[in-house]
């Protein structure tokens, strides 16, 4: 008997990130995501003692890291304008430009487990944060500020579900494009 094929961690989180991206938490069977990883069912467990819960447990920890980085414009970049921009640059990166679901969605459609939703949950809200506080720092009141953060999260994650059915990635582009404008215009 062979020994069982390895992966590195990056590489896995992919894989499973793409399955639970694909099928949510609720549809993303062990075989799918032992298929996609190239990994047996004992390889996971191993790597993965609580099973699926852990897999996506994981999955959300690569999502929020990804996440920081996404951010991180809007905390490091003194330009509001500029900040969004580049938020926006490396949203369309992640979602290759549209063409992706949004994983903090699919992964909560059905049969999550309450620690998974909250997790997603909290990703949520800490982007609603970082845009709200660049909104302030371009001169929106708090209450402004706010709103304009709820606006562009909707447009963002409404241009994504339209970009999938429609099989059309321009309206994701589009409200892309017009992020700086929605959380820094006066």
């Amino acid at each position: 008997m062979g020994r069982a094929p390895s992966i590195d961690d990056e590489a896995l989180l992919k894989h499973l990130t793409e399955v639970f991206r694909h099928s949510g938490y609720e549809g993303a069977s062990l075989t799918a995501l032992s298929s996609a990883s190239g990994l047996h069912r004992a390889s996971l467990y191993h790597r993965f003692p609580t099973g699926k819960p852990g897999m996506a447990a994981a999955v959300l920890a690569s999502v929020e890291r990804s996440f920081g980085d996404i951010l991180a414009p809007l905390t490091s970049e003194p330009d509001p304008s500029a900040a969004v921009a580049e938020m926006a640059r490396r949203v369309g990166v992640f979602y290759a430009d549209g063409r992706l679901a949004c994983v903090l969605d699919t992964m909560t459609l059905r049969g999550a487990p309450d620690e998974i939703r909250a997790a997603a949950a909290g990703l949520a809200a800490g982007w609603l944060t970082a845009m709200t506080d660049v909104a302030q720092r371009a001169g929106a009141s708090a209450e402004e500020a706010g709103r304009r953060a709820r606006a562009a999260l909707v447009r963002i994650e409404g241009a994504l579900i339209v970009a999938r059915v429609l099989d059309d990635p321009s309206e994701f582009q589009l409200a892309l494009a017009e992020l700086p404008q929605t959380l820094v215009a006066d």
